[in-house]
């Protein structure tokens, strides 16, 4: 399975042969939002947060003897029933939002997105994805040769995915919006999906095909 490899200058200098077991996967459309799901999942915390009796400060003493006053028996001032009191079956920040999925669904998911993003024009593999100086601007001026913004717009939708030994990039693109520099190894089918562009150094791919053939 051959795709074309770029330079910089948006020029064609060879082809690249890549693994149908990443990049020629059929679309699995189910599998793909039950793992993206469980990704986000993964990334939520619980943040609201409701004091129950136990927390609340107070109501250590019985507010009046169990019997004998003609009124309803209490052990605590800070019980739900009363002003001020706990709050029962409130939202509590020890909440556990996280989802488990398995390496194989993981690594199957990310093959289908992979191949459906080639499939759809969105996957361009680079000769290399190295740029002389760290710089910010040096990025913006070779990423005006590959994608044509639109008037007035900053951001160019893409992942940018170098060989691991390719640290000037990340840095590069740190201030850029919508542009993300991700490892080899550190793939994940919300970072492909959230990007329309997927750029991909050609010393990347054997990585790739390493950490997540399909075994």
């Amino acid at each position: 399975m051959k795709k074309p490899v770029y330079n910089w200058k948006n020029e064609k200098v060879g082809e690249v042969d890549l693994p149908k077991s990443i990049f020629g996967v059929a679309w699995k459309e189910i599998l793909v939002a039950q793992v993206l799901g469980a990704q986000l999942a993964n990334l939520r915390r619980p943040w609201a947060h409701a004091k129950d009796r136990s927390e609340v400060r107070g109501g250590g003493k019985k507010p009046w003897r169990q019997k004998g006053t003609g009124r309803a028996r209490h052990g605590s001032i800070r019980s739900p029933l009363w002003k001020g009191g706990g709050k029962a079956h409130g939202p509590s920040n020890k909440r556990d939002y996280s989802q488990k999925v398995n390496k194989k669904m993981r690594r199957v998911a990310l093959a289908s997105v992979l191949s459906r993003k080639l499939k759809d024009g969105e996957v361009r593999f680079f000769e290399s994805l190295e740029i002389e100086t760290a710089k910010t601007k040096t990025l913006v001026q070779l990423m005006n040769n590959l994608i044509k913004l639109k008037k007035n717009s900053k951001k160019y939708d893409v992942l940018l995915i170098p060989d691991m030994e390719n640290k000037k990039v990340l840095r590069a693109a740190a201030n850029l919006q919508k542009t993300a520099v991700i490892s080899p190894e550190s793939l994940n089918i919300y970072e492909i999906m959230n990007h329309k562009n997927v750029f991909i150094d050609k010393k990347a791919v054997p990585l790739i095909e390493k950490h997540y053939a399909i075994k």
